[in-house]
């Protein structure tokens, strides 16, 4: 195996890892898809691919080293994503699906273009996927590696991200999960509501 082969597949492993870890975009993924909005899930994941390969490519660049150091830039976006996910949260709490006995009512979201701007939104609204992908690009990928395999890097963790997100937002807007899902809705929501708010006031005070 060559050392850029071996180097491809090595960042790709870590990367899946942290794809895999839980976390706001798969809490957001569980909401949307499990409530019966599984083309809002499928935006939502593409949003989180796109915004991923965007911190990969300013990373990969060394443009996000350079915004990582303009603190007031990083602190106004990691406050703001917080607000948005504190919002997320307050959403699913007094949304309808949460005010609605048996979950016959939905979370007020309408289609994937809405989806897609929710994920892109929460992705790049979060500094910490800049400050991974920065120590991602600087551990798992030397400098010497060829383009190719860095191309086949981003391409990589692009088409994980799809996979995964996309998985979950197929399974868990099956018949049996919808069906738990009506039958908990408002404590579904409200479950996914505190842990959107809790993760966006996790920002906020770490910056405050």
């Amino acid at each position: 195996m060559s050392q850029e082969l071996a180097t491809v597949l090595a960042a790709l492993a870590i990367y899946a890892a942290a794809v895999l870890s839980p976390g706001p975009n798969f809490t957001l993924i569980t909401r949307l898809a499990a409530s019966g909005a599984r083309p809002a899930a499928l935006g939502a994941t593409l949003g989180f691919s796109v915004g991923a390969t965007l911190y990969a490519v300013l990373s990969m660049t060394g443009l996000a080293l350079v915004v990582t150091r303009v603190g007031w830039l990083v602190t106004f976006v990691q406050i703001a994503g917080g607000c948005y996910l504190v919002y997320l949260g307050l959403s699913a709490w007094f949304g309808r699906a949460a005010r609605t006995p048996g979950g016959s009512g939905s979370p007020d979201v309408a289609g994937a273009a809405r989806g897609f701007r929710m994920g892109l939104v929460v992705e790049l609204s979060n500094p910490k996927g800049i400050a991974f992908f920065v120590s991602f690009f600087a551990v798992a990928v030397p400098m010497e590696t060829a383009l190719w395999a860095k191309a086949a890097i981003l391409a990589g963790g692009f088409v994980l991200e799809i996979a995964w997100y996309g998985a979950a937002s197929f399974l868990l807007s099956t018949r049996p999960a919808r069906a738990v899902y009506k039958r908990f809705a408002i404590w579904i929501e409200r479950a996914i509501g505190t842990l959107l708010a809790g993760f966006g006031l996790r920002l906020i005070s770490e910056r405050i």
